[in-house]
């Protein structure tokens, strides 16, 4: 299994980081956790397309993970995808991914006329909403979805990734989730949100110190992420969807280090953790995942 981080960033838009997402890869499967702005080109930069994906698969009802869904589908279209995009979401999300579909069929129906391609197939969206404790197997990948709280977002849904032998849990936006903990006991490699509160001062006309406290209330503090994963017992932690995006990275490693013992990486676009071979890499960067 490899878990290759597209996205790191958060809505705050940052030049160094994309919108939610998240690869996961077997021998027989190809899965996209959420798909945030700059998804199509982090797939591409990584030597991969959205035509190889086979699934989609959305963990809440947030713009940041949704926004690049139509793009998706149609650069995987020009790269010769020939089959329909199988979309796995929250019921919640199901009118958003229809709405979108029938909103540009026009543009798609001038497409298909005029370009003459192969195959329209790869423009067809199936959707099925996710159900939490209701497995998903696609390929060799067995998928459980575990039911997070990201409220007043609901529902939201964090993930548990099993093949040959290596499991890895991907957060979704989620307060400290008991229930997330409890499924990924055990984990080789927890993929985990968090917010940095101390990188996040209130500024007059752009958030109140009310904003920040709302904000921070849903999701996992860095004080709070390292307690998560030694709870869970996973062997390895990757921190993403950074909020700011911009942070000290001392001062956030130290902060985990205090509550987790095994390593930590912050999370950058285009990082990939191979669960096999206990490898992580990043441009020229390379480390050793597990022991």
């Amino acid at each position: 299994m490899r878990v290759t981080l597209l996205g790191t960033g958060c809505p705050r838009v940052s030049p160094h980081r994309g919108g939610a997402a998240t690869l996961i890869a077997t021998a027989s499967a190809a899965v996209l956790i959420d798909c945030g702005a700059g998804v199509t080109q982090r797939l591409v930069e990584t030597g991969r397309e959205g035509a190889a994906v086979d699934a989609l698969i959305v963990t809440h009802l947030h713009s940041d993970h949704l926004v690049d869904f139509y793009q998706l589908v149609i650069s995987s279209w020009h790269q010769g995808r020939a089959r329909p995009w199988p979309v796995h979401c929250p019921a919640t999300v199901v009118p958003l991914i229809e709405g979108t579909m029938a909103l540009w069929a026009a543009e798609r129906a001038l497409r298909v006329e005029w370009e003459q391609r192969p195959s329209a197939a790869g423009l067809d969206v199936t959707t099925h909403p996710i159900e939490s404790g209701r497995r998903i197997t696609i390929g060799d990948l067995e998928i459980e979805p575990v039911l997070v709280d990201h409220a007043p977002v609901a529902p939201a849904f964090g993930f548990v990734f099993r093949a040959g032998g290596r499991t890895a849990v991907v957060s979704g936006d989620t307060r400290v989730s008991e229930p997330l903990i409890a499924a990924g006991r055990g984990a080789d490699l927890l993929v985990h949100e968090v917010f940095i509160h101390r990188e996040m001062p209130a500024i007059p006309g752009k958030r109140s110190a009310a904003s920040v406290e709302r904000v921070a209330s849903y999701h996992t503090r860095s004080d709070e992420v390292g307690q998560v994963a030694a709870a869970m017992g996973t062997r390895a932690l990757a921190l993403t969807h950074f909020v700011p995006p911009e942070f000290d990275r001392a001062a956030l490693l130290a902060e985990v280090a205090r509550d987790f013992a095994g390593p930590v990486f912050v999370g950058e676009d285009g990082m990939e953790f191979d669960l096999a071979n206990g490898d992580v890499a990043h441009g020229r960067f390379r480390a050793r995942l597990l022991g």
